[in-house]
C-alpha cells in the first residue's frame, strides 16, 4: 500500500473539503495553543497593564517604597520610571481589551507594546529583579502567542 497514513482522502462527491486548520503547516494542537495562547495575550495585555499602572502611581506617588540605586548607566529617576509606566500601563490595558474583543490592529499593537514592556522591564531590573525577570518572560509568551495566530478563515 502506498498510502501515507496523513494523507487527506479525498470526499465520495468529488468536491474537496475546506480545511479547518488555520494556517499551512498547523497542527490541531499548534491551533489550539495559538488560539489559546491569544486570548491568554489579551488577558496578559490587560492585566499587565493594570498593574503597570498601579507601579507607576507608586513611583509617583511615593517613591520611598523602591530601591535607589546610584551607580546605574540608565539613569532615569523613579518619578520618570513613573510617568514611563502609567503611560505603557494605560496604553496596554486599552489594547489588552481589544485584543480580547478580536481586533487584528490590536495583535500588531500588542506586539508592539509588549517589546516596549520587554525593553522597560529590561531597564528596570535593578529595582525589582524577580518581577522584571517574570514580565520579561510573559512578554515573551504573548508576542509569540500574537504572532503565531492566525484566525480561522470563514467560506
Amino acid at each position: 500500500m502506498t498510502q501515507q497514513p496523513h494523507a487527506t482522502q479525498p470526499s465520495a462527491g468529488g468536491q474537496q473539503q475546506a480545511s479547518t486548520a488555520p494556517g499551512p503547516g498547523f497542527t490541531p494542537t499548534e491551533a489550539a495553543w495559538a488560539s489559546g495562547g491569544v486570548v491568554f495575550a489579551g488577558v496578559l495585555m490587560l492585566m499587565n497593564g493594570v498593574l503597570a499602572i498601579f507601579q507607576g502611581i507608586s513611583l509617583l506617588a511615593e517613591d520611598d517604597v523602591w530601591a535607589r540605586v546610584n551607580d546605574y548607566v540608565y539613569k532615569v529617576s523613579l518619578t520618570g520610571w513613573g510617568v514611563i509606566l502609567l503611560c505603557l500601563g494605560v496604553v496596554a490595558a486599552v489594547t489588552g481589551a481589544f485584543i480580547l474583543r478580536g481586533a487584528g490592529w490590536a495583535r500588531m499593537t500588542g506586539i508592539f507594546l509588549a517589546s516596549l514592556s520587554m525593553l522597560a522591564q529590561f531597564l528596570f531590573l535593578p529595582y525589582a529583579p524577580v518581577w522584571s525577570v517574570i514580565m520579561i518572560g510573559l512578554d515573551f509568551f504573548a508576542i509569540w502567542a500574537l504572532a503565531v495566530y492566525r484566525p480561522a478563515m470563514r467560506v
